[in-house]
């Protein structure tokens, strides 16, 4: 039997793309994305936990008091704010703004920096709120 796909063109993949700016916050949005079904696993691990009883909350606060569990607070607060500023661009693209070349780069230059201080931001006020 000949293998026919052999004369086949491959269809491009990553790997022969130059990165760009919109190209990397796309697959950041996705990773995000699915970063979020971890963190709201989290969030019920913590609802139930309340709900069980005074040990177990104590147990989670505990847990998300330790320096591993700020940490990955903190990655979800950080995903959660990415995935939302990517998700905003993409309402506005929705909405057909925001097509041009130079201001859709400038966007995802910028989304990543703002997803970062209002995580930063978020942080010092729920600190400042103990």
């Amino acid at each position: 039997m000949a293998n026919v796909t052999r004369s086949r063109p491959l269809s491009p993949h990553l790997q022969v793309y130059k990165p760009i700016p919109t190209m990397v916050m796309s697959i950041v949005h996705r990773i995000t994305g699915a970063a979020l079904y971890f963190g709201t696993v989290l969030v019920a691990f913590w609802l139930i936990a309340a709900a069980s009883g005074q040990a177990y909350f104590d147990w989670a606060n505990w847990l998300f008091g330790s320096l591993i569990g700020r940490v990955v607070l903190f990655g979800y607060t950080w995903a959660l704010m990415q995935h939302m500023l990517g998700g905003l661009r993409h309402f506005m693209w929705d909405l057909g703004h925001g097509y041009e070349k130079n201001f859709s780069t400038k966007l995802a230059i910028v989304t990543p920096v703002v997803a970062v201080a209002l995580t930063v931001l978020i942080w010092i006020i729920g600190t400042l709120a103990r």
